[in-house]
């Protein structure tokens, strides 16, 4: 549906965006994740045709969006990370203002909003002014703008930043019944836990390059050893340690007070093992923990930094 090829952006000797390529399959959520500053919403941009590249290509349903604007515009719908709104007016009227802007009029218009009203949960509030919704339920007015036209493409550029957990969830389940719809969707953030949730593909951006793209689970393999086993016993000693250290697929393991803990490429795989040699040792286990790699461990391994560092 989108294809990304060697895109650059650069402002002066700071290059924003450093020759990057990916590809936005139709039906999917696809997910740009990187730290703030890392070129996601110059990328997003870019692809909204706000903002002309340094170089590179970017085809719309086998088409240049830069030879021809108009059928990407006609098809996409933004969620901009900055609340486009106007205060003063209720949300119906918000609503309504940016339904003339896609060239909806009259009784489509209406339903339109009402649909859409639906969709994002404020139904009972439209006729309220924007000011005085609270910062979730302008983020929900925000999404709910981008998608009066019926967009086959939607961009979500941070949608999330500064509400609270419960308008979070309320707008992540948006996003997946969105995409049940069979809207395309491009989703921007640097909150690690919402990718993971809610996108099938995803590229990690750091710097104006990207670092590292696929599946969760091809992503995560990058940093399969990352795996951690915490065991608490009630007996410890160095003839259980080396039996664990014995196990295939352990790379090391560590005594830590009333605990040993293991890192290896398969938690689930070692449980089996890990079980048997407790036993060898006539110890018991009062507690086990495996943590499994994520895409914090996958981004720290590939640029030494945390995430949102």
């Amino acid at each position: 549906m989108l294809k990304i090829e060697n895109l650059c952006k650069s402002f002066g000797s700071i290059k924003a965006v450093d020759d990057i390529s990916f590809e936005v399959k139709r039906g999917e959520v696809f997910g740009l994740l990187g730290p703030n500053g890392a070129g996601k919403s110059t990328t997003i941009s870019i692809i909204s045709t706000l903002l002309p590249p340094t170089s590179g290509e970017i085809l719309f349903e086998d088409n240049s969006i830069f030879k021809n604007p108009k059928n990407i515009r006609q098809k996409l719908g933004v969620v901009p990370q900055d609340i486009a709104l106007y205060p003063t007016l209720t949300g119906y009227e918000n609503l309504k203002f940016w339904g003339n802007i896609y060239g909806l009029k009259g009784t489509e218009l209406k339903k339109r909003i009402s649909e859409v009203a639906d969709i994002i949960g404020l139904n009972g509030r439209l006729k309220d002014r924007v000011e005085k919704y609270s910062g979730g339920m302008k983020r929900r007015l925000n999404i709910g703008s981008a998608l009066l036209h019926k967009p086959e493409l939607l961009i979500m550029d941070e949608p999330t930043v500064g509400i609270d957990p419960q308008s979070r969830s309320h707008i992540l389940d948006t996003v997946l019944g969105l995409n049940a719809q069979g809207i395309t969707i491009i989703y921007t953030s640097h909150y690690m836990e919402e990718v993971e949730n809610i996108c099938s593909r995803i590229c990690i951006m750091d710097e104006g390059k990207i670092i590292a793209s696929g599946t969760q689970q091809e992503l995560v393999e990058l940093v399969k050893e990352k795996t951690q086993i915490n065991i608490k016993l009630d007996n410890i000693n160095e003839d259980l340690l080396n039996g664990f250290k014995s196990i295939n697929g352990v790379f090391d393991a560590k005594i830590f007070e009333d605990m040993i803990t293991l890192y290896g490429e398969n938690g689930d795989t070692m449980l089996a093992e890990i079980i048997s040699k407790v036993s060898e040792q006539k110890s018991k286990i009062q507690s086990i923990d495996v943590q499994k790699p994520n895409l914090e461990a996958v981004f720290l391994h590939l640029t030494g930094k945390a995430l949102r560092d």
